[in-house]
Parts: C-alpha cells; structure tokens; sequence
C-alpha cells in the first residue's frame, strides 16, 4: 500500500466518502506532499549555491578593484 494521510482519510470517512475514494484521495495527496518535501531541499540547496557564487563574485571583484587601486595611482 502507498504512503497515505492518516487524518485526510478519517475526515473523508467520517464525511460519508466511499473507503476507496478516501483511501485514493489519501494517497494521491501524499504522494504530493512527498513531492512538494523534494522540491523544498532542492531550493534549499540552489539557495545554498547562488548564495555561494555571490559570495565568490564579490570576494573576486574586490580583488580585482584591489589590483587596480594598486596600479592606477602608479601610473599617474
């Protein structure tokens, strides 16, 4: 058997719907909660990596403005 809602299952039953239509709506609502957990982890890791790559792309602009701190005034 699928993973299913427990108390999605009782209210269904408890509100007259047949026990398969319970049990199948149950399922089916499961099975996107489970998909909608994966989906929540993969943007917690892409927040992770975007969060990264800035993170590179400011340390490098501020070696680069370094460098040419440096060089400009020697040129003057």
């Amino acid at each position: 058997m699928a993973m299913m809602l427990g108390a999605l299952y009782r209210a269904l039953v408890e509100g007259h719907v047949s026990e398969e239509a319970a049990q199948s709506a149950a399922e089916e609502v499961a099975a996107y909660e489970s998909r909608l957990r994966s989906i929540e982890q993969d943007l917690t890791i892409l927040k992770w990596m975007v969060g990264t790559a800035i993170t590179l792309q400011l340390l490098t602009l501020g070696g680069l403005v370094g460098i040419l701190w440096r060089l400009v005034p020697a040129r003057l």
